[in-house]
């Protein structure tokens, strides 16, 4: 039987595994070494593995990425990390211009930065515009780059795993409500660009990722009592993707609903669509649908927060609707919480 662990404690897990089998490997983070360790995800690991190894960086992203990208080339292997998206953003010209371009630059001469940069998605009561941001869509848009966002701790142990010894720069998002999530851990190995048949079905195919993906599954039992039984697909890897999967379902079912963690314009799940869209082999029996987050700032107002992002009932409706039922109940686990709409626990505050 697999033993249980939370999501942050596989994320510690699968940093312990990897700078153990790799004594060259670094990590490092702003508050990597402090007694809160980025959300309890690198607590005491500068214990185990030495400050020479394991150590806190100045607020320098665009530097310390181009200092992962040279140590990385020099023959270190590095995990980068930030306590949210937001930091990252002055880190994008090393990230577009230098990593995920390094190898094509020099003709294949050269090896591709063998990097691994962790991001934290926010979301909650006093994260607002800047601190609550997915650029998902804009690091999957980036040729070079390899970017997942898994939902479950064992995924989250074997694609970071996977990710750190993959020989190409790679995104790993994680969203800041999912580190307390429990589950199984077991290594397998995870190919970058797979994406996992979560659950099999017949008349609905749901694509989703991260938080998206568990907002499905807590909707998924109760569509039984409508007829409506989903195939569930877990694209933990938005970039590389492998379409092959996702259009042999879709052509069996032939209705899809895609859950988005960002913006739905010009996102990961309208590229998807699109590319489905032009193959035109799908007969759909009614129009695909994508849900996300409105496509404006995320507030910082507690009370605005609730109608900025998709969640279970939005979800749970968009499907109802996609079938053309009207005449439905809302489930009282779907009902949105007056109190603690938007926060994962209750002594969740700003940061």
């Amino acid at each position: 039987m697999k033993n249980k662990f939370t999501f942050a404690e596989a994320i510690k897990k699968a940093i312990i595994y990897s700078m153990k089998k790799d004594p060259k490997m670094i990590s490092y983070g702003l508050g990597i070494d402090d007694p809160k360790g980025i959300f309890g995800t690198t607590t005491n690991l500068h214990k185990i593995f030495g400050e020479r190894r394991v150590f806190d960086v100045p607020t320098s992203e665009n530097a310390l990425t181009g200092i992962a990208i040279g140590s990385s080339i020099a023959g270190s292997r590095v995990l980068f990390s930030h306590q949210r998206f937001d930091f990252s953003l002055l880190s994008f010209d090393q990230l577009i211009n230098n990593a995920a371009k390094w190898n094509y630059m020099f003709g294949g001469k050269t090896k591709s930065p063998s990097i691994t940069i962790r991001v934290v998605v926010g979301k909650g009561w006093g994260q607002g515009p800047t601190h609550s941001q997915n650029f998902q869509s804009l690091l999957a848009h980036i040729p070079g780059l390899k970017v997942v966002s898994p939902a479950f701790p064992e995924d989250a142990y074997n694609l970071l795993i996977d990710s750190i010894f993959d020989p190409n720069p790679v995104i790993f998002i994680e969203h800041r409500w999912l580190h307390g999530v429990s589950g199984g851990i077991k290594r397998n190995k995870i190919s970058l660009g797979d994406v996992h048949l979560k659950q099999r079905g017949k008349n609905i195919t749901i694509l989703g990722n991260s938080i998206g993906l568990l907002n499905v599954i807590k909707v998924n039992r109760f569509l039984e009592k409508y007829k409506i039984y989903p195939e569930i697909i877990d694209c933990y890897s938005i970039s590389p993707i492998n379409l092959s999967k996702i259009v042999k379902s879709v052509k069996k079912t032939k209705r899809l609903l895609i859950v988005d963690n960002s913006n739905t314009f010009c996102s990961f799940s309208s590229g998807v669509l699109a590319e489905l869209v032009q193959m035109k082999k799908i007969n759909f029996k009614s129009n695909p649908v994508i849900i996300g987050n409105k496509n404006i700032p995320s507030p910082t107002s507690h009370y605005i927060s609730k109608f900025f992002y998709q969640d279970s009932l939005s979800i749970f409706k968009r499907i109802l609707k996609t079938f053309g039922i009207s005449n439905y109940e809302i489930p009282t686990e779907l009902k949105k919480n007056k109190y603690y709409h938007d926060v994962p626990i209750e002594k969740f505050g700003p940061f």
